[in-house]
């Protein structure tokens, strides 16, 4: 027997799609009636309440044909998107209020009116996912969202039938299966092969679809072969320590989507189709807890945000699921508008699969060291404060790829002193050729060096080769040769060793960089990213580069003889591509002066101004940081910067660079960063 076969076999045997998916019993009304009494719903509820109020006083966005070609135009994606998501939240918001008051008259209509507009789109595709050339042309084209809106639909569908005229029925079931079932099934579609999250998302919602509008049938044992097929491709996307290399928040949702389709599909086959027994899936499920560093700041290498919340619901079926996997604190529950996407699985599962008496905690101290991925994350407490450390190798050739093999971040005391930049506004050249030139994405943007006036360069050629990796009780260090990231024909080789010392009243970390040149370069530049102002300050008649907390602004007045020369930004600024004429900037790297491309940035040198005496850097006094380096050896330079972040806004960025004196064919640079 075939699969295709034995899929029929199984299809045909499968319990009905009904409310017992979703609830004990299947009594829907006992469950809204229920949170709504209890306690422990109480801030979620207020939101939803709160956002339906809000969105009843305005009317329904529409998408424009203006806002429609705009990223044609110009590239840009945010215009469109903004409605499109908003008129998301306006569908989601009134089905959930729907459930939790059926007989108001005011949200039923507000529904229904929604499922009729967005059955009216033009396309539930992103403009910026659409080819007009693709097999199926605009109208046969399935991306991320309009996967996602097929299974938003057929789940209220589902949940809301009774409140539903059967027009509205019926446009559901005809619009899902024209811009869903049926392109999916005739045509192959480029992302059926991914070994990301558009796999994942995309044939997890359409199998999802299929499960809730479908009965039986040939054409539903058709869809779950195909879809089946995806979820492998997207499990190869991990190796066995279950990192994903797109950064937590596309584990989020990736995996996300994965959890929402299997945990379908187990349901209505009563547990003959079980991707949860894929040892895989158990391994990528505790990404979660190793992907926090304390607080909400996260390991966020790739294109991910610095900062990230957990869907409660989604933690707690896996809890459910795998004995191994902690429970995150209620204090990083992600509050209903906090996902700007406005995606309705995650918001109904943040409901319907939470366990009130399922009290997490923060993140235990820990050290990991993820062999596939080539990451090291350590935290550990000290006193009453976590810190935290995380290094990666891995290649120039990951999705939502950025050029940073040796990158590192740095977390203590609430603040992130190393940063990594994130993703920044999506565009059409942000995933086109010019996407090393924004800073977030190229390794300009990135803790790592510039050498011989060369950035890294992408590509999976661009490979970290791990010479040791240790994540021990008391030490965590990573070793890595790192000279194929970088097309300098006279390096031989370049490597990094992080060690991590996690005795004593603070942890601190050690960076030593090996060079070896078959001739001498022109120039050697390391460079630290941060997002906390720099300052350069004399301890102990050598100089050392300081980043003060935010706590407090103002200078700490004392007296002493000693005193500290502090950093200020000039008033002027260096011309930048994106907002100053769409030229790039001239930047300065060792002795040679090489165009390179910064999305967004400006460029601006501090310089020394004021004074204020040393014992403000005393460990009594709010956190530090403090980079020691050779004065000899190297001379620093400060400079801020500035790139557009993910939701299209300027934020400040700054640059820690210590050029090379004198580069010599075998140049040694130790580093020591200590907290204050």
């Amino acid at each position: 027997m075939n699969r295709m076969q034995e899929l029929t076999t199984i299809v045909n045997g499968m319990t009905p799609a009904d409310l017992r998916m979703y609830y004990q019993g299947g009594d829907q009304r006992a469950f809204w009636e229920g949170i709504q009494r209890s306690g422990d719903y109480e801030q979620d509820i207020s939101e939803i309440r709160e956002e339906g109020e809000r969105l009843l006083s305005f009317p329904n966005p529409p998408l424009t044909y203006d806002l429609f070609t705009r990223f044609a135009r110009h590239g840009t994606r945010l215009d469109y998107e903004r409605v499109y998501f908003e008129r998301r939240l306006r569908l989601n918001t009134f089905a959930l209020l729907v459930l939790l008051e059926p007989d108001n008259e005011a949200y039923r209509t507000a529904l229904q009116e929604m499922v009729w507009s967005i059955c009216d789109e033009y396309t539930w595709c992103l403009p910026a996912h659409l080819n007009a050339e693709s097999p199926g042309g605009i109208k046969g084209t399935i991306d991320l969202f309009s996967a996602e809106t097929g299974f938003t639909l057929s789940e209220i569908r589902m949940l809301l039938r009774d409140h539903l005229p059967s027009l509205l029925i019926s446009r559901i079931e005809e619009e899902v299966e024209a811009r869903l079932f049926t392109p999916f099934l005739s045509h192959e579609h480029g992302w059926e092969t991914a070994t990301h999250n558009w796999s994942a998302v995309c044939a997890g919602s359409i199998g999802s679809a299929a499960l809730l509008l479908m009965e039986s049938g040939e054409s539903l044992a058709k869809i779950l072969l195909k879809t089946e097929r995806c979820m492998d491709y997207y499990l190869q996307g991990f190796g066995p320590d279950g990192a994903c290399l797109e950064g937590l928040g596309y584990w989020n949702y990736g995996f996300g989507y994965f959890v929402y389709y299997a945990d379908l599909l187990r349901k209505r086959t009563r547990g003959e189709m079980d991707w949860f027994r894929a040892e895989k899936a158990g391994r990528i499920a505790l990404f979660q807890q190793k992907g926090f560093l304390g607080g909400k700041a996260v390991v966020n290498f790739s294109d991910s945000q610095p900062e990230s919340k957990v869907h409660i619901g989604l933690s707690h079926y896996l809890a459910a699921l795998y004995a191994d996997f902690e429970s995150p604190p209620q204090s990083l529950r992600s509050a209903y508008r906090d996902d700007h996407c406005s995606r309705w699985a995650p918001a109904l599962r943040n409901l319907i699969w939470r366990t009130p008496l399922l009290e997490g905690s923060d993140w235990g101290e820990a050290s990991y060291y993820l062999p596939d991925a080539q990451w090291l994350i350590s935290r550990s407490s000290h006193g009453d404060e976590v810190y935290a450390f995380a290094a990666k190798g891995g290649s120039n050739g990951e999705p939502h790829n950025h050029n940073d093999l040796g990158h590192f971040i740095l977390y203590g005391a609430g603040e992130v002193w190393c940063s990594d930049l994130g993703c920044g506004e999506y565009t059409a050249e942000y995933f086109g050729e010019g996407r090393y030139g924004y800073d977030c994405n190229g390794s300009q943007g990135h803790s790592v060096p510039i050498i011989d006036g060369h950035y890294q360069q992408e590509g999976s050629d661009s490979a970290a080769v791990v010479l040791e990796a240790v994540a021990g009780e008391a030490v965590d260090r990573l070793a890595l040769e790192l000279a194929s990231a970088y097309r300098v024909p006279a390096l031989r080789a370049f490597t990094r060793t992080l060690e991590w010392n996690k005795e004593g009243n603070r942890p601190e970390l050690t960076l030593s960089d090996r060079f070896t040149f078959d001739s001498l370069p022109e120039s050697l530049v390391e460079r630290i990213v941060t997002r906390i102002q720099p300052e350069l300050v004399l301890m102990d008649g050598r100089w050392a580069v300081a980043l003060r907390g935010a706590a407090a602004d103002d200078r700490v007045e004392t007296e002493g003889p000693e005193a500290v020369e502090v950093l200020e930004k000039t008033a002027g600024l260096t011309a930048a591509e994106e907002g100053t004429g769409g030229q790039p900037a001239q930047v300065l790297d060792g002795d040679r002066e090489e165009t390179a491309q910064h999305r967004g940035e400006n460029r601006e040198q501090l310089k020394a101004k004021d004074s204020i005496p040393e014992s403000a850097f005393s460990r009594e006094n709010r956190p530090g940081l403090l980079i020691y380096y050779d004065n000899d050896l190297v001379e620093p330079e400060l400079t801020g910067h500035v790139f557009r972040d993910h939701f299209g806004k300027e934020a400040s960025w700054y640059a820690v660079d210590f050029k090379v004196r004198a580069p010599g064919l075998h140049t040694n640079i130790d580093f020591r960063f200590q907290f204050i």
